[in-house]
């Protein structure tokens, strides 16, 4: 039962994973990722921070241990020549005390010596996470720097997805029913071509028709008459005969030039 529960929470919580990305605003996600990637560089860099807080102190004991080590060496050494003066000057009791007061030194010596081993590794081990530490942040921050920068391509690209988006939304409505009381462009331009194709079908049969011919005959008729009638109003002004007088006129000076030109022959034949 339990297992079953499990797997049902499994998929109901991926079915709203996947409906909530489906809604959800691709720019409000990417300042959400963005945010996130800011968040998650400051702690790597508090940590970082602490990786490199932690050699410092390392080095810091470090250095105290080794100016105790020094000074351990220098009080032994002093003891044993207090000592070695002691029994110079005959006095064993002072002797005896100074290397005893030798032995106890060497004993904190060696202890410290061992100390200052275990410091020796203890830094350079913090001093190696401290620079795995510090290009870890500088890693970060390029990925950090190169995710800002893509920030702004990728909403360019989302401007660009929800205009492309708007046109085939814009164009699927011209070529798809969009509802029952809305026609679509295709259909609209069908009804149009149809209908001009009647209109032209049926000027072609007006044009061809009986009784365009018989308008064609009373218009030519009308022709007729009205020419009769414009050359009896001709005749009654007396227009066609100074029409045709006129070419006569014109033809006697042609008749009667050789006439003229003979008189002055005739003269010097006498």
């Amino acid at each position: 039962m339990f297992k079953l529960f499990r797997k049902w929470w499994k998929y109901l919580t991926a079915k709203l994973t996947g409906s909530f990305n489906e809604k959800a605003d691709p720019k409000i996600q990417l300042e959400q990722a963005i945010g996130e990637a800011q968040s998650q560089h400051v702690r790597l860099k508090e940590q970082a921070a602490n990786v490199i807080a932690n050699q410092k102190q390392s080095e810091i004991r470090l250095n105290k241990k080794l100016e105790e080590l020094e000074k351990l060496n220098a009080n032994a050494r002093q003891a044993l020549i207090m000592a070695a003066d002691a029994e110079k000057a005959g006095d064993a009791a002072k002797a005896t005390q100074y290397n005893t007061a030798a032995e106890t030194i060497a004993n904190q010596l060696i202890q410290v010596e061992k100390d200052v081993e275990s410091l020796k590794s203890l830094v350079l081990e913090s001093a190696q996470a401290s620079d795995q530490a510090k290009a870890a942040v500088a890693q970060n921050s390029r990925i950090l720097q190169e995710k800002i920068a893509e920030k702004s391509k990728l909403l360019s690209q989302l401007d660009q997805a929800k205009m492309q988006e708007e046109m085939n939304s814009a164009m699927a409505s011209l070529n798809e029913t969009i509802g029952a009381d809305v026609p679509t462009f295709k259909e609209v331009e069908d009804k149009i071509q149809a209908r001009y194709a009647k209109a032209k079908a049926t000027s072609e049969l007006n044009e061809t028709s009986v009784e365009s011919r018989v308008l064609e005959v009373e218009q030519a008729t009308a022709n007729v008459e009205a020419q009769s009638r414009l050359s009896q109003l001709r005749s009654e002004l007396g227009l066609e005969s100074g029409a045709a007088t006129a070419p006569a006129a014109e033809e006697t000076p042609a008749t009667e030039a050789p006439a003229a030109e003979e008189t002055p022959a005739e003269g010097s034949a006498n």
